[in-house]
């Protein structure tokens, strides 16, 4: 049974939706049901935007977009035979399995029941004299609409991937429940309503977010517009993400798992590393873990190297853990937020079922399944431990970044926990259509998600993938993208 947790991050802007994305861990995944009430100057221009924006990013697997501007109004008599007989099959089966005209997966076909079940529940709180007519009627128009309207969802679902769905003054509780329906099949929703809310005994429900625009307008929404998704490609050497298939023992787990994971590396000799407990292969400690401190109280001033190695103590080493607990890899995070928020890349959190932080001059193991937030175009995802953190600044931007400048990156290279190493931003690219830093600073696989710092000691990327082919040719997502993505974390 997968669980769906609704609207655990405040959206108060469009924006926020559009580029939020609810984490999928251990069978549970966020989702997002929001309405925006009441209406700007602006809001034409901004629907088309926001239309232009999502279709333009749209990726098979990744990001699927769709406005519904209007509901199917007429049931035709044969279509009503045919989600009938869907609806009774799906009852003498015990409700477990519903499938639709429209070939989807058995996965799906599983989610979906249970989606209907839920929305069926919400249907018949504060209505009384729900018979069981009236029900097969609501959910033979819920299968209708979601047929007829969103089929290449359908085909191509995968509930890894980010669908934003957005309508417009949807008033009439059958239509609102149909909504909520779509969150429950992994959705994120949002209701622009301009003209009038959802009624009172709808609100009740509790089921969706809201922000105030504006007051209420007959202002005139305009018809979709897709954008098609730029064909632009790299014509570069490929790049690849840094995963760090290292030999990594992990303490603490059954002496029944397997401890140890071997796996090809791009570098000749793997790397051991070993729970710090175990003297004869701990490693030198550090000896300094104090926050460098500026010369002046309040002033921002350059740094040394010496001082930057410090930050270590904010940079972690993820061992990334299957299902069976056996350690398939490491990468690197950056602490932005004293809860126990840490940062990493999507495809270093992607690739396991929980993880394992270790953390500087502290012999703990912090086991977690937490995964926030994720957004894969990004390759960003934040990451939750039990643990009070002492974050890392991230660049508020306000000198851009030029070639040449100074920069150190901070992570666990091959295993190597918290390696230091310095170099330059040598350009800055385009990749897949998302603005990258290129810099020289060395990294190699198991830096992925690691802190690429400016002199004064702060995030200005998060070290992402390299080009397999060239030397010191890395790349970082950088700070722009970083607090968009962490805005409520920090």
């Amino acid at each position: 049974m997968i669980k769906f947790r609704h609207n655990i991050m405040n959206v108060s802007t469009m924006n926020t939706f559009l580029n939020i994305k609810g984490g999928l861990n251990c069978e549970c995944k966020d989702v997002y049901f929001v309405r925006a009430v009441g209406a700007t100057p602006s809001l034409a221009a901004e629907i088309e935007k926001n239309d232009a924006y999502l279709s333009g990013k749209m990726r098979p697997g990744l990001l699927y977009y769709k406005r519904i501007t209007e509901l199917p109004k007429q049931l035709l008599p044969e279509k009503v035979s045919l989600y009938s007989e869907l609806y009774d099959k799906w009852q003498s089966g015990g409700k477990t399995v519903l499938k639709l005209k429209t070939q989807a997966s058995d996965e799906f076909s599983e989610i979906l029941s249970q989606a209907v079940v839920g929305t069926l529940e919400k249907f018949r709180i504060g209505k009384s004299g729900v018979s069981e007519s009236i029900e097969k009627n609501f959910a033979v128009k819920l299968m209708w609409w979601l047929d007829s309207l969103c089929e290449d969802l359908i085909k191509q679902w995968n509930l890894s991937c980010s669908v934003k769905i957005i309508a417009d003054n949807i008033i009439k509780r059958q239509e609102y429940l149909f909504f909520y329906m779509l969150t429950l099949i992994g959705c994120d929703v949002l209701l622009i309503q301009s003209k009038a809310d959802i009624a009172q005994s709808e609100e009740a429900l509790g089921l969706s977010g809201k922000f105030m625009l504006g007051d209420f307008s007959d202002i005139q929404i305009p018809p979709f517009k897709a954008v098609k998704a730029s064909a632009h490609e790299v014509k570069t050497s490929p790049v690849t993400v840094q995963r760090a298939p290292v030999n990594v023992v992990h303490p603490n787990r059954p002496q029944t798992l397997p401890s140890t994971v071997n796996a090809e590396v791009r570098r000749p000799s793997p790397v051991n590393i070993a729970h710090p407990d175990r003297s004869a292969s701990r490693p030198a400690p550090v000896r300094e873990a104090v926050r460098p401190q500026t010369a002046v109280s309040g002033q921002r001033t350059e740094k040394t190297f010496e001082e930057l190695a410090k930050l270590a103590s904010s940079v972690v080493m993820i061992a990334i853990c299957d299902v069976t607990g056996k350690v398939i890899g490491t990468g690197s995070g950056i602490m932005i937020g004293r809860d126990g928020y840490i940062l990493t890349n999507n495809h270093v959190a992607s690739g396991g079922r929980f993880y394992s932080v270790r953390i500087e001059d502290d012999e703990n193991y912090y086991d977690t399944d937490e995964i926030i937030k994720y957004n894969p175009m990004l390759d960003l995802a934040i990451i939750r431990i039990q643990r009070k953190l002492d974050p890392i600044p991230v660049y508020n931007g306000k000198q851009e970044l030029v070639r040449g400048q100074k920069v150190v990156a901070i992570g666990s290279p091959m295993g190597l926990f918290n390696s230091v190493s310095d170099g330059i931003i040598s350009g800055f690219r385009t990749i897949r259509d998302v603005d990258m830093i290129q810099f020289t600073a060395p990294i190699s696989h198991g830096s992925s998600g690691g802190a690429v710092l400016n002199m004064y000691g702060e995030v200005i990327g998060i070290s992402t993938a390299g080009i397999d082919e060239g030397q010191n040719l890395n790349l970082a997502m950088g700070y722009e993208c970083i607090n968009d993505f962490i805005r409520g974390f920090i």
